[in-house]
């Protein structure tokens, strides 16, 4: 991926042309080649970026970006391993001085190269006559609008919808298995989301279960995701035996409903009918596969499969349009056009959300149509075959910055609900966002997310309450096309069984489990250097295993690592880090965080010790790429003396312990945003909040106290943060009365309380107003009576009650919340679910058809 390549390398050179960077020889010609480099790889970046990406120059722009990637992963790689020998070097070391000479020459040589290779790009670009102006700008605003992929849309399904549901409400109290099949693509997820997502249906259930089967067949996977959905705890700690009489006990005697989605054999379905038991109190499973020959067999014939079509040409072009148009006719002149390339669509429902995606994101022209209808018509075949044939066109045309992120994306395991917290921060560390002045990394790779989303290539499956993405996916189809372009170009590789092909020459690889023979062999199959950048293992404790003490070691021959995540292997990395002096990021266990001292590319620390009194290295204040610090269970060092701000000015994340020592680093670090502080005493609190008077930029703050019944904390005074969107707090222990004090946050959105109030009255006067909360979440307390009108919560969108057991009620006012959508009751009594029941109804009186009430059981 050549734009990739490009910023990776960028980045590199501008780190060494910082005044103060330890990495760089001293000289004034050193200094002329880097930016001399620097100015021709900002050069070849531009003009991957304002390249028109024609659709019949597609194939002469990927040869061109192919070359430039073979250049510039060839180029950074001999720049990192020079720059590594001076790293491990110090600075009186005799051997150092030729090692920056040996540097030199390497940069002067790849300075000849890329200039080489600059000349070349141009010659291309005219013979050629590849565009070198920028696409048409699109008419929608990704970063202003919502995509709707997750609404469930049903364009064309009523049919289906109705089947289903007749199926679901018909009289038989036996527990049946209603199967949905059909291709991929063609909406069965989506139906089913549609049944298991709807409040009333949900009501009549006591419990609800989904969970994603997929083609790889885990049966503990699956334990453990219908133990997570029946208990809401996820269980990793029990036996696969525990798992199956835990899932069977707490459906018992229960009325329950269960999507079993993407099914693809028929021994997961023998597990399940052993653990779901049939009480004849009408349970119902709702079953989705791509195999008849799946759905034959959970049937039974009372019930047959029902079988996905096609959609018709009227409906695939109401989906076309609603998706791209939403409530807008589409224009006159690209009715026709649009009508042709819907054909091509062949009626699958995935075809068409992504080509609407496609057509919106470039000019709404005849002609820009035209190209795209023509292109369509050369390819022949099958739903499938057409669909790939849109899928990989619409990859082809995406712009240059969005290609990596999109195909990191797919190298996630198949169904996996991805975080997008933990996605952007990968995206962040691989230098695939380019910084924009004045604008956090972070804010940019969210508009990146949702370019993609609005281009229906990604799946929202979840938002914060501020309406920001919390989780996504992807579309299987999508995700295999992802794996073949991210191979072919060297982005990222997902590694399966087969790895005989070792992973040295991979620039990017995802390990969703051990592959235990590939590092028990190590490296008696791998021959070269190893060029690998990122190494990154996902999974839950799936790494517990023989061996686990020996074959980590092998990764300290990955010298030119930048991206390790290996938070889940267990393994104490701290005699491996020192030789890792690439990293950009790291999430791992790491006992001696000492051995951090030397690596000054660093910008994310998420470490975890196993050991008590440790503290990261000194040096951590000269790093000045620092971004993120999360390390709950390791001691900050002492800062500098002084009262100055800190070096660390890119630092905006901050997770730690509180301590008499982070106290004073607050003072010091005036730019952070997003502040989580473990463990704070009483005796710490009232310095706490003299901290907050220098955090202005605060968004998030997550407070966990060490306070209880018999020392509560209490808010006796203002808290002035004009920035500050979002408040966690767990056991303060405040009295109810300090609500007022956080009413006068003027941006705060989410208020999260876990046990953070204690006292029997809540009430408010007129005059707490919170005037932007969008969402309330209280958890745990003594609480039983809440006074409240809709006046004290005018913008209030969703509440969350939980463990609650004395409360007596919600206040009838909530149910005059004009911008009320949901209320979820997890474990609070009956009086209460009557309360909610009734807001219910108020709402519904109001028009609110859409309000969702959840009642979580246990």
């Amino acid at each position: 991926m050549a734009y990739a390549a490009l910023s990776s390398l960028m980045h590199t050179l501008q780190q060494l042309l910082q005044s103060k960077s330890p990495l760089i020889c001293t000289g004034n010609t050193s200094i002329q080649h880097v930016e001399s480099l620097y100015q021709d790889l900002c050069d070849l970046q531009v003009f991957l970026e304002n390249t028109t990406i024609e659709v019949k120059d597609i194939e002469d722009v990927k040869a061109l970006e192919e070359k430039i990637k073979d250049v510039v992963y060839k180029a950074e790689d001999r720049i990192d391993s020079s720059l590594r020998s001076i790293i491990l070097l110090d600075n009186g070391d005799d051997d150092r001085e030729m090692a920056c000479n040996v540097f030199n020459e390497e940069l002067q040589q790849v300075e000849k190269e890329v200039c080489f290779l600059k000349q070349e790009v141009m010659v291309i670009k005219f013979d050629k006559h590849i565009g070198f102006s920028k696409l048409p700008e699109s008419t929608t605003f990704p970063s202003s609008r919502k995509s709707t992929i997750e609404e469930k849309t049903v364009v064309g399904m009523k049919d289906d919808l109705n089947s289903i549901l007749n199926c679901i409400n018909a009289h038989t109290k036996e527990l049946i298995v209603i199967s949905v099949v059909g291709m991929g693509g063609i909406g069965k997820t989506t139906l089913a989301s549609k049944v298991f997502d709807d409040s009333m249906i949900r009501s009549q259930f006591d419990k609800h279960a989904w969970v994603t089967i997929s083609q790889d067949y885990n049966k503990r996977q699956m334990l453990l995701e219908i133990v997570s959905s029946i208990t809401g705890i996820y269980q990793e700690n029990m036996s696969n035996d525990k798992l199956l009489d835990t899932v069977y006990k707490g459906l018992k005697g229960r009325r329950f409903l269960i999507v079993i989605d993407d099914l693809w054999s028929t021994e997961a379905l023998d597990l399940m009918r052993r653990i779901f038991p049939n009480d004849h109190n009408k349970s119902r499973i709702i079953l989705t596969t791509r195999l008849k020959t799946v759905a034959d067999y959970a049937s039974s014939p009372d019930f047959p499969p029902h079988d996905m079509s096609f959609l018709s040409l009227d409906d695939s072009w109401n989906l076309f349009t609603e998706r791209l148009f939403k409530k807008d006719p589409c224009p006159p002149q690209l009715e026709v056009i649009g009508k042709h390339i819907i054909q091509q669509c062949q009626g699958l429902p995935l075809s068409i959300v992504v080509i609407a995606g496609l057509l919106g994101n470039i000019g709404r022209t005849p002609d820009n149509w035209k190209k795209i209808e023509e292109n369509l018509n050369s390819f022949f075949g099958k739903a499938s075959e057409k669909c790939q044939a849109i899928l990989s066109l619409s990859y082809n045309c995406l712009p240059q910055y969005l290609k990596a992120c999109f195909l990191y994306i797919g190298s996630f395991p198949e169904d996996m609900e991805i975080h997008v917290s933990k996605l952007i921060s990968s995206w962040i560390a691989e230098h695939f966002i380019k910084a924009r002045s004045n604008t956090r990394l972070e804010v940019v790779a969210e508009e990146y997310l949702q370019e993609l989303t609005d281009r229906s290539l990604i799946l929202v499956r979840g938002r914060r309450a501020n309406g920001r993405i919390k989780i996504c996916k992807i579309h299987d189809l999508l995700r295999q096309m992802c794996i073949r372009e991210a191979q072919i170009e060297n982005v990222v590789h997902f590694t399966n069984n087969d790895i005989s092909d070792g992973i040295n020459d991979h620039r990017r690889v995802i390990i969703p489990y051990l592959i235990q023979d590939y590092f028990r062999d190590h490296p008696n199959h791998r021959n070269g250097k190893i060029t690998t950048r990122s190494l990154i293992f996902l999974g839950r404790q799936s790494y517990e295993v023989t061996g686990i003490y020996y074959w980590p070691y092998s990764i300290s021959d990955f010298k030119l690592l930048k991206v390790l995540d290996a938070h889940e292997i267990g393994f104490d990395f701290s005699r491996i880090i020192p030789q890792l002096v690439h990293l950009r990021y790291v999430d791992a266990r790491v006992n001696d965080p000492s051995s951090l001292a030397k690596l000054f590319n660093l910008q994310s620390i998420i470490i975890y010790s196993q050991k008590k009194n440790v503290q990261l290295p000194t040096e951590i204040w000269t790093m000045s790429e620092i971004e993120r610090v999360d390390i709950t269970d390791v001691d900050m060092p002492n800062p500098p003396i002084g009262e100055q701000p800190l070096f660390m000015n890119n630092l905006h994340t901050l997770a730690v312990k509180s301590s008499a020592v982070v106290l004073k680093i607050l003072r010091r670090i005036p730019n952070l945003n997003k502040l989580k502080i473990n463990d704070v005493r009483r005796t710490e609190w009232y310095a706490f909040l003299d901290c907050l008077i220098v955090l202005q930029g605060l968004v998030t703050l997550n407070i966990q106290a060490a306070a209880s019944l018999n020392s509560p904390f209490f808010l006796s005074r203002d808290i002035f943060l004009p920035n500050l969107t979002k408040l966690s707090l767990n056991s303060t222990f405040f009295p109810w009365e300090d609500m007022a004090v956080l009413a006068k946050l003027p941006n705060l959105e989410v208020l999260k309380a876990d046990n953070a109030f204690w006292g029997t009255d809540w009430k408010l006067d007129e005059d707490v107003v919170f005037p932007k909360l969008n969402c309330l979440a209280v958890r745990h307390g003594n609480l039983e009576r809440w006074e409240a009108t809709s006046d004290n919560f005018p913008m209030l969108e969703e509440l969350y009650l939980s463990w609650l057991h004395l409360l007596e009620e919600i206040p009838e006012s909530i149910g005059e919340i004009m911008t009320l959508k949901s209320i979820e009751i997890r474990g609070c009594n009956s009086a209460v679910i009557t309360s909610a029941k009734q807001i219910r109804e108020n709402q519904e009186i109001y028009g609110n058809y859409e309000f969702q009430l959840r009642f979580v059981r246990y």
